[in-house]
């Protein structure tokens, strides 16, 4: 599979655009202990540090906000914050994380001085802060409401309802607007060329409001896809077309393989 090539994974560099630097986005990191298949995840150890550490150290190398741990477990906040990094405690019993996201959001930010929430996942310990900057490049046009990151589909990707489908027409270009998300291979009605959907969100402020506050569409909880209620409801997503899936930690087996990479992972601080 591509994500378990050697890091870091580049974006396709032509993307950024110096428009998207008039945004000023927070970057949140939603993590909880909870987990079935590698209890106690976050606190993890990859490397000097908890997994929850190194995804808050990838996401500040990108260097284009605050970063901000939004944490179910005070175990959570104590890993972070004892390395240095910021976090902030949250309900426990949110449904996902962009509901916690949001809390964090009011609680840090009730002046609404930052207009775009950057959500990333807490198991990427080797995401490359590349990619986090390109996920703002879609917002540069006032029509797309959220922003997400695609690649192109390995060989049986396709057939495999474990990776989502983002379905969009880039016609060439680096951008586009998802049309649909599936996990399986059927085309949709709106059609268009599927893609590996890497779940990484970057919101207007406006538009993670409003989808926190819809109830979960039908077409939700039918393939149990979160992005399913965001285009139900009217909200337009648009996509960055990078060129490999970040690898993400979900099993024993992953968090060995992040430790091994992680040892051959650039110091970013070297020249």
């Amino acid at each position: 599979m591509r994500h378990n090539a050697a890091i870091p994974v580049t974006p396709r560099p032509h993307i950024r655009n110096p428009k998207a630097k008039a945004l000023k986005p927070i970057i949140l990191i939603p993590a909880r202990l909870a987990s079935t298949r590698l209890p106690d995840k976050p606190l993890a150890v990859i490397g000097d540090a908890p997994m929850i550490v190194q995804v808050w150290r990838r996401a500040t190398e990108a260097a284009i906000g605050p970063v901000v741990v939004a944490a179910a477990d005070a175990a959570i906040v104590d890993a972070v914050t004892r390395t240095g990094g910021r976090a902030v405690a949250t309900r426990p019993d949110h449904p996902s994380g962009s509901d916690r996201i949001f809390e964090a959001l009011q609680t840090l930010d009730p002046g609404a001085t930052h207009d775009v929430v950057v959500n990333v996942q807490g198991d990427l310990p080797l995401l490359d802060p590349h990619a986090i900057r390109a996920a703002l490049a879609p917002l540069v046009n006032p029509a797309c409401d959220i922003a997400t990151l695609a690649a192109v589909l390995e060989p049986g990707e396709i057939d495999s309802s474990s990776v989502v489908k983002l379905w969009a027409n880039f016609g060439g270009k680096t951008i586009a607007r998802a049309l649909a998300f599936s996990r399986g291979a059927a085309l949709p009605p709106d059609g268009g060329t599927p893609y590996h959907h890497i779940g990484l969100y970057a919101y207007r402020r406006a538009a993670l409001a409003r989808f926190v506050a819809l109830p979960p569409s039908a077409n939700e909880k039918r393939a149990n896809l979160e992005q399913l209620r965001a285009l139900d409801a009217g909200l337009r997503i648009d996509a960055a077309l990078v060129d490999a899936v970040p690898f993400g930690v979900d099993t024993p087996a992953d968090l060995e393989r992040a430790r091994a990479l992680m040892r051959t992972r650039p110091d970013p601080a070297r020249p």
